[in-house]
């Protein structure tokens, strides 16, 4: 659950976020005469999310069990690619965000509604489908009847939307570039565990072999019914018996991932002090004058 709940709150955050810059400029420029686009941009977006997600998991009902493994094992792919993309652009263009939606929102103004509700749409959308696949396949490594996927999910998001209702009512102030990094990178731990899983899922629809050659068993120690066992599958989607091949995906991502993403780059240049996010909670660093 723990896993989905930082899924939804990271993704969830950015997108109310982004819902924050746009209504607190229109409000601050007097054009409250486009908040009505900019919401029906944004209830588009989180209607096409929801049926994404509906789309995946009914859909799936229907194909055979090697169809099934081979459209889970080939998502979760998709979805570590995304989130590993959404992390690294996240923490490299935090700073420069509310500047770019402005001249998103300013150049939509000129051209008219449809404008708009297409810049609302484009900023939630892609947050919401990258949440729709992450949780989808998390859903399918916790196993059949599980419904803590999907309420981890939903607890996070319902903590980011209030998070920006009081970004925006000016009542929270936090360090947004230190909780980026932060929950990026126990995201990329989680995706790691996703990558694993879904190669797991590709070597049982019989497109990559190696599945009876095992890494380890330690199915003895840390039984997968037990409360640790299934802890651990719900954070980082553990597998005490896990494959050669998973345990090699494993390692080629998390070290190189993780090293990269911690690397003291991004919102840092020249002899200029960290610059930070400055939308309701940070304030950004003034460079020493020459």
């Amino acid at each position: 659950m723990f896993a989905n709940y930082l899924i939804g709150l990271r993704e969830g955050l950015e997108a109310s976020l982004v819902v924050c810059i746009l209504v607190a400029y229109l409000v601050k420029t007097d054009r409250r005469d486009a908040l009505r686009p900019v919401w029906i941009g944004i209830g588009v977006a989180v209607a096409l999310s929801l049926g994404f997600g509906c789309a995946l998991e009914f859909g799936s009902q229907e194909l055979t069990f090697e169809a099934q493994e081979a459209l889970g094992g080939s998502l979760s792919l998709i979805a570590v690619g995304l989130v590993t993309w959404m992390v690294f652009w996240m923490r490299r263009t935090a700073r420069h965000l509310k500047a770019e939606l402005h001249g998103k929102l300013d150049a939509a103004l000129q051209i008219g509604t449809a404008a708009l509700v297409a810049t609302a749409f484009l900023a939630v959308g892609r947050e919401g489908l990258e949440t729709a696949l992450f949780v989808w396949t998390s859903v399918r490594a916790a196993g059949e009847g599980s419904s803590d996927p999907v309420t981890g999910a939903a607890l996070g998001l319902a903590t980011a939307v209030l998070m920006g209702w009081l970004f925006y009512r000016g009542a929270l102030r936090i360090n947004l570039a230190k909780f980026f990094t932060w929950t990026g990178g126990m995201l990329v731990v989680v995706a790691a565990g996703v990558l694993a899983y879904g190669f797991h899922d590709l070597q049982e629809a019989d497109w990559l072999p190696g599945l009876t050659n095992k890494a380890f068993d330690i199915t003895g120690t840390i039984p997968p019914d037990s409360w640790y066992g299934t802890l651990l599958k719900g954070v980082f989607n553990f597998q005490p018996d896990p494959t050669v091949l998973q345990v090699t995906v494993w390692l080629l991502y998390l070290i190189p991932t993780l090293a990269l993403f911690l690397a003291p780059v991004g919102f840092a240049s020249g002899k200029g002090k960290v610059t930070e996010p400055d939308e309701h909670g940070s304030r950004p660093s003034k460079a020493p004058q020459a």
